[in-house]
């Protein structure tokens, strides 16, 4: 599939999403000058999320509006005013649209509900990414679906079952480019909470490409998924950790965004393919293998032994596999001490 003029699939290196999210900390300066660092710093796209805090939830301090979990990065905050903070402003969408695409970086968004559908399509976006919120949001996959752009979905706290109705969902309206991303909703995820061996198993059970949407902190998991065939990788990005902002405390700066660039390219550049023998680069290296040598000077005629024929390096000689066999035989002229053993330097049978 592609995206715009940029191929994703085992055969390219796996596609870098940095999510800006509520990072820009209302600010619309310092949101482009996230645009600046992710592109500068190897991003294949940004990603926004398109919403209202009235879009999203209403403005109530009923049971469930507000967040009660005391381990939250946002214990305390009623939904609204979280919501309030975090949005991108609708009107910054298009500047930061138009900055990405000067350093030839894609950028789309996350839609939340059919207006801010409406609102992107609007910008022509080139694709869209439905949050794993979202996930059992089947009319707006619908809508986002039959807008025929590719679709990206995460698959955080899904079933089997509501992933297959997910896809099935956008299939039927019109997705024909999907990418499903293995996510663990919770800010920052854990190593051992990603389970990410799921990843071949989704690209089998769904037939589509996958990828990852990692919360984890570091490059480490998100290298992993690489070699189990993650094609896209979505992680947040900040400038700065130390600046603050609703999701800062599990993002990446923009130098840990370069390792991540280059280890997740390492890694699918080592899958390769089912190989065995040199390959091409190895072939000089065949000279450093062990190989038999006569270890004295020879006359004709002499007895082969463990003391004058020995397997050493360099790889010039016959394999030492040959050992057992030529001991005892009798060599046909006379040989120096450092000549590789031959079969043509051996006594012939009568």
């Amino acid at each position: 599939m592609k995206i715009l003029d940029r191929e994703i699939g085992p055969g390219h290196r796996p596609y870098l999403i940095a999510e800006m999210s509520g990072n820009h900390n209302r600010s619309l300066e310092r949101a482009l000058a996230i645009v600046d660092a992710a592109a500068a710093h190897g991003a294949d796209a940004i990603k926004l999320q398109t919403y209202t805090a009235d879009t999203m939830t209403l403005n109530v301090r009923m049971p469930g509006f507000v967040i009660d979990d005391p381990k939250s990065l946002w214990a305390g905050r009623q939904l609204y005013e979280l919501y309030e903070d975090a949005h991108t402003p609708w009107a910054w969408h298009a500047p930061i649209m138009e900055r990405a695409a000067s350093h030839g970086v894609h950028c789309f968004s996350t839609p939340f509900d059919f207006s801010s559908v409406d609102f992107l399509e609007s910008l022509d976006v080139p694709a869209y990414k439905i949050a794993s919120f979202e996930n059992t949001d089947l009319p707006l996959i619908r809508r986002v679906a039959a807008t025929g752009k590719p679709l990206i979905m995460s698959t955080g706290m899904a079933t089997a079952g509501e992933i297959d109705e997910a896809v099935r969902a956008a299939r039927d309206a019109g997705c024909q480019d999907l990418v499903l991303l293995k996510c663990t909703s919770t800010y920052p995820a854990t190593a051992d909470n990603t389970n990410i061996s799921t990843i071949p198993h989704m690209r089998t059970l769904f037939g589509c490409e996958v990828g990852l949407s990692d919360h984890t902190l570091g490059c480490g998991v998100s290298v992993t998924a690489t070699a189990l065939g993650a094609t896209v990788i979505e992680k947040h990005f900040t400038l700065r950790r130390a600046d603050g902002g609703v999701d800062s405390s599990f993002s990446m700066e923009p130098h840990e965004f370069l390792q991540l660039r280059e280890e997740t390219e390492r890694a699918w550049l080592a899958l390769g393919q089912v190989s065995y023998g040199p390959t091409q680069a190895e072939m000089k290296s065949l000279a450093f293998r062990r190989s038999l040598y006569i270890a004295a000077d020879l006359k004709s005629g002499d007895v082969l032994t463990r003391e004058n024929l020995r397997c050493v390096r360099p790889g010039f000689g016959l394999a030492p596999k040959h050992l057992d066999t030529l001991l005892g035989l009798r060599v046909s002229q006379d040989v120096k001490s450092g000549t590789p053993m031959k079969w043509e330097l051996l006594v012939r049978s009568p």
